[in-house]
């Protein structure tokens, strides 16, 4: 029986249908990514609580949106024979387990290319699938520490500073998997040749910072914190406290905007001696810092709101959902009663849709997932079986 049509959905991957297999971090925002842009996925579930991740209410697992998820026991050899079923359906596959783990329980990258030889079998870690710390357990912070990026952020004479999990998992594990997945999908259209994606955390942060690696090779920053141009080393791109003890960002690189941040400040710039010359910065951070103690936040917001100067207040999760100009493009949405990101990039032609909020896995939504790979009858079967509940 030939597999049903996806179930109609808005965006420029309306068509594409992806099985994840469930877990945290990357795997799932790559998974979203491709959801919140029209792709069809189904989340694999395991039966019971896995206990990783962050414990919360379902509706607030924003990371798990856009989709639908089943239960399936994959020690249960019935259950992956049902995953290699849906993946004869499938364009892709996210896994994210240690190397190893899916060729143990018989879905591994030549038990499904088999099953589908056009299949994309998207791998996330944080090591990748090979090397000395391939085995080794692992996070975000210990993935940006080895490619140098920890290192670089920070204030001099402090310790690195941590950028939340965003530039390991999120930026060079997540984004860089849903990059791959879609660039093997549209190659094998045209060679009809399915591909492993080796997807590593390491990879990718190492990726993030080419521009970093290039202009160190060219002595133009070096390996200290806090000494360079865009690290909080310079004046003109730093963060100052205000009179309310809030704060305010100053990315005044180029001369023109820093000139236009001086002209606002009404600070002659002869007080601070050359933009770029790394000896009177010092000097003129004082003098910065000093000027913005003499008015709030959001004082200096509204001086500089329609300026070149490319100051912009610090906000909040909670104020950031307010500012007008994110308001004016939406870029923060409520969907089930909780504010979130929007989906992104934007698209003239095929918006995708409003996010849906994460879904329970019930005897209903089973089905209307399983909707989009098998008949009708094949799901009764399923059901019957006891494979879902």
């Amino acid at each position: 029986m030939s597999a049903p049509a996806p179930s109609p959905r808005a965006g420029p991957l309306r068509g594409i249908r992806i099985v994840e297999l469930a877990g945290v971090g990357p795997g799932p925002l790559c998974a979203m990514l491709l959801a919140d842009l029209g792709a069809t996925v189904l989340r694999i579930d395991r039966p019971q609580p896995s206990g990783l991740g962050i414990n919360r209410p379902l509706r607030f697992d924003l990371l798990l949106r856009s989709r639908r998820s089943i239960q399936l026991d994959l020690k249960r050899p019935q259950a992956v024979e049902a995953v290699l079923r849906l993946l004869e359906r499938s364009d892709a596959l996210i896994e994210g387990f240690r190397p190893g783990v899916t060729e143990r329980l018989g879905l591994g990258p030549e038990a499904c290319l088999k099953r589908n030889p056009k299949l994309v079998y998207g791998r996330m870690t944080g090591w990748g699938q090979e090397g000395p710390l391939a085995q080794t357990a692992g996070h975000d912070i210990g993935y940006i520490a080895i490619t140098g990026v920890l290192n670089a952020i920070g204030r001099a004479g402090a310790p690195p500073s941590i950028p939340l999990n965003l530039v390991g998992d999120y930026g060079g594990g997540g984004v860089y998997l849903a990059l791959g997945l879609l660039a093997a999908i549209l190659e094998a259209r045209t060679s009809g040749a399915g591909q492993v994606v080796d997807a590593a955390i390491v990879d990718g942060a190492a990726s993030l910072a080419t521009s970093q690696f290039g202009t160190f090779a060219a002595g133009i920053i070096g390996t200290e914190r806090g000494n360079n141009i865009a690290d909080s080393g310079s004046p003109f791109y730093e963060v100052y406290e205000c009179k309310d003890g809030r704060w305010i960002s100053v990315g005044a690189l180029e001369s023109k905007f820093y000139t236009e941040l001086l002209r606002l400040l009404e600070i002659d710039p002869a007080r601070l001696g050359p933009q770029h010359d790394r000896a009177s910065w010092p000097r003129a951070k004082e003098i910065l810092a000093a000027k913005f103690r003499t008015r709030t936040r959001d004082e200096w917001a509204e001086l500089f709101a329609s300026s070149d100067a490319c100051v912009a207040p610090v906000l909040d999760w909670r104020e950031a959902a307010h500012h007008p100009h994110l308001a004016a493009r939406g870029t923060i949405v409520e969907v089930d009663g909780v504010m979130q990101p929007a989906p992104a990039p934007r698209f003239s032609r095929t918006p995708p849709p409003r996010p849906s909020p994460p879904m329970p896995v019930t005897p209903e939504n089973t089905d209307t997932a399983l909707a989009d790979w098998l008949s009708g009858e094949e799901i009764a079967a399923w059901r019957s079986t006891g494979l879902i509940a």
